[in-house]
């Protein structure tokens, strides 16, 4: 799978690291969040099957962090990028 680093242009996945599902914002009014809050905010990702928004990094590459939407059924990027 190729994704479409907006400065590098398109590169392998494996240059990359996902960086979560786009749209779940920051959380508001929360100061103190215990462990397991924190880790289910960190790790925890609904993995939707279809159409996704995301983020990603191209850590192998420019670092740069760029939004994209992804088919997760069959991993086609359907926007995004550059």
């Amino acid at each position: 799978m190729l994704l479409p680093c907006p400065h590098c242009g398109r590169r392998p996945v494996a240059e990359f690291r996902y960086g979560g599902e786009d749209g779940a914002g920051r959380p508001r009014g929360e100061t103190v969040l215990d462990a397991d809050a924190l880790a289910d905010r960190l790790y925890g990702f609904d993995n939707p099957k279809g159409v996704s928004p995301e983020w990603w990094q191209h850590v192998a590459g420019c670092r740069a962090w760029f939004r994209l939407t992804r088919d997760t059924a069959t991993d086609r990027v359907l926007g995004g990028g550059p």
